[in-house]
């Protein structure tokens, strides 16, 4: 009987705990995706930045479909409806973009916490629907690390992080509390919190820095006999040239907050300048819809299939 409820703690944490939020914030790129791949640009991260969630869908329809909704976006980047989309505006679509997935997955986490109409979630409430199966666990079961994970320890630094973004120390989060500790990376405040939950993740011999060996292992974990990839040797390179600023071989607290939360890199910026280069044909800083439209495949892409009815077809389009 034991055994079951353990088992049955586990799926639940296995489905319920990665639907609540991440457990660790890395530098909040624009996709998930590498930005670069054998040197290439990879277009994959273009279309993600540019569409957010919706690059997915975008990735299944026919080229035709793809640039019929690629047009209707235009029009809506175009704010001053001039009939040029500028890099400003770019910029500002892709902010757009990222903020709004954000925006979702707060309302989405929100509205099941408060259900019974309340407008603030308390920690024990919380706790209960997000923990409450360590209530039946054996509390030595709760605290060994399995596949690196301990469900108490999960639990603690949720609690710190709840307090945190608990402004006004009631031990009840309101909805913009709430966000904060959802996204943590979002809020100046609670910056302090993501470094040093990416420093406990990484820092295996707990010694209060990053070494490359550390940095290296939580990023790629090799066979005995696997050829190291060509990526892994770029990134120890980024460890000993930009991460490692002050060449001793670790990564220190700050070093850590320069990699993660990059204070002077503004990636929607970045991602519109790039944008911009690849589509602006007569070289005039601007792009007209022809223009985007032209180079559909740099902005939306598509793998030409098409899943006809399957795909959701949603009001905007």
């Amino acid at each position: 009987m034991r055994q079951l409820v353990l088992l049955l703690a586990i799926l639940t944490v296995a489905i319920s705990k990665p639907e609540e939020k991440k457990d660790r914030v890395y530098d909040r790129e624009l996709s998930d995706k590498e930005h670069y791949e054998n040197q290439h640009h990879n277009p994959q991260y273009d279309h993600e930045a540019f569409l957010g969630e919706e690059a997915r869908t975008f990735d299944q329809l026919p080229p035709e479909e793809s640039m019929r909704r690629l047009g209707i976006i235009v029009d809506k980047i175009d704010t001053n409806n001039d009939g040029f989309v500028t890099e400003e505006e770019l910029k500002d679509w892709i902010k757009f973009t990222q903020k709004r997935y954000i925006t979702d997955d707060i309302e989405k986490h929100w509205k099941q916490h408060t259900s019974d109409g309340k407008e603030e979630v308390s920690w024990e409430d919380y706790k209960s629907v997000i923990y409450g199966f360590l209530e039946h666990m054996d509390p030595a079961d709760a605290q060994k690390e399995d596949a690196g994970i301990s469900y108490t320890n999960m639990m603690n630094r949720d609690r710190r992080r709840w307090s945190a973004a608990d402004s006004n120390g009631d031990d009840k989060l309101t909805k913009e509390e709430f966000g904060a500790f959802l996204h943590p990376e979002e809020t100046e405040h609670m910056k302090d919190i993501v470094v040093l939950e990416t420093m406990e993740d990484i820092d295996k011999d707990k010694d209060g820095k990053i070494s490359l060996k550390e940095y290296i292992g939580d990023l790629y974990q090799s066979d005995e006999n696997e050829l190291e990839p060509d990526w892994v040797q770029s990134e120890k390179l980024h460890f000993t040239t930009y991460r490692d600023k002050d060449g001793n071989g670790y990564m220190d607290q700050e070093e850590v907050k320069n990699w993660i939360l990059p204070p002077d890199f503004d990636h929607s910026e970045a991602e519109a300048r790039h944008l911009l280069y690849e589509a602006d044909s007569d070289a005039d800083q601007k792009l007209t819809k022809q223009e985007i439209l032209d180079k559909y495949d740099v902005f939306v892409g598509s793998q030409a299939t098409d899943f006809g009815e399957a795909l959701t077809r949603h009001d905007e389009f």
